[in-house]
């Protein structure tokens, strides 16, 4: 096996690995704000304000985790692009 195959296999289980650990976030958060929701739907003495904060703190977690999933994608492609040129310019 080349060296080029072995270095992208690495970086493809290490890819896979995040890929696997993001979506588990994103369940375990997804779960957690329906049962937040649920409760709030049945505390009817919580302020709406609360509620609204609740609401900007939600949006702000998954525009942070899409952000985080968007720079961790870029990484990838970047080292991928650097190794297969890396190995490219070795192999010439």
């Amino acid at each position: 096996m080349d060296t080029n195959t072995l270095v992208m296999q690495m970086i493809n289980l290490q890819k896979s690995s995040f890929d696997n650990g993001y979506e588990t976030i994103i369940t375990l958060q997804d779960q957690t704000e329906k049962i937040v929701n649920a409760f709030l739907d049945q505390a009817t003495w919580i302020p709406s304000e609360s509620r609204s904060a609740m609401n900007e703190w939600t949006n702000a977690y998954k525009k942070g985790r899409d952000d985080l999933r968007k720079l961790v994608d870029d990484g990838y492609n970047k080292i991928e692009g650097y190794v297969s040129s890396l190995f490219s310019g070795l192999q010439q």
